[in-house]
């Protein structure tokens, strides 16, 4: 009998190797030829799920996004607001070995996007996708004043937090101890959360 190949599994086990390659090597060593021997596969094998380079970055961004996506859904939202927001934005950041590396690839992917527009597409849809989705949870939560406001201000807390934490990892604990300043200013009356050490 012929082999069943799984064409979706296969492109993602090389959209995980290329963002592996990303986090660990920069994405100027992003090739079809460096991903496929990251994936024990020859160029022409890769070349059967993505023609070109381009072709595969869309894919493994995509891909980043659905992490952080199915982390962030396994956030516990019925904490009180100032707690999940924290839990919300910590599966965004850099602080162990994995989100690292994701964090990396999706830096690299940013910077990418300033001169292709179908990256860049990609990365404005996740940008909206999930500032909807904080407003309308904070407007649930109670915080209906401005909630699409603080909504892109959370965003732009996670992603300037994440940077400097890629540069500046012995920072960490300081970076941790502004996290929670901020929300206080974005969340008042909420309380202070507990200072996590994830």
């Amino acid at each position: 009998m012929p082999k069943i190949v799984d064409r979706e599994e296969q492109r993602r086990q090389i959209g995980a190797a290329l963002l592996q390659l990303v986090a660990e090597r920069g994405l100027d060593e992003v090739s079809v030829r460096t991903v496929a021997a990251a994936t024990g596969r020859s160029p022409g094998a890769v070349q059967k799920y993505f023609r070109t380079k381009d072709e595969m970055l869309t894919f493994a961004a995509e891909l980043a996004g659905e992490r952080i996506e199915r982390r962030m859904a396994e956030v516990n939202t019925a904490l009180p607001l100032r707690q999940a927001l924290r839990d919300l934005i910590l599966t965004t950041l850099p602080v162990d070995a994995e989100r690292r590396a994701e964090a990396t690839a999706q830096l690299a992917f940013a910077v990418h996007a300033a001169h292709h527009p179908r990256l860049a597409a990609i990365r404005q849809q996740v940008d909206l996708d999930t500032r909807q989705a904080l407003a309308t949870w904070l407007e649930s939560a109670g915080h209906e004043t401005h909630a699409a406001v603080v909504a892109d201000a959370v965003i732009a807390l996670s992603d300037g937090l994440a940077l400097r934490m890629l540069y500046a990892p012995h920072e960490r604990e300081h970076l941790l101890t502004v996290l929670d300043q901020a929300l206080d200013s974005l969340i008042p009356g909420h309380g202070t959360a507990r200072h996590l050490r994830e």
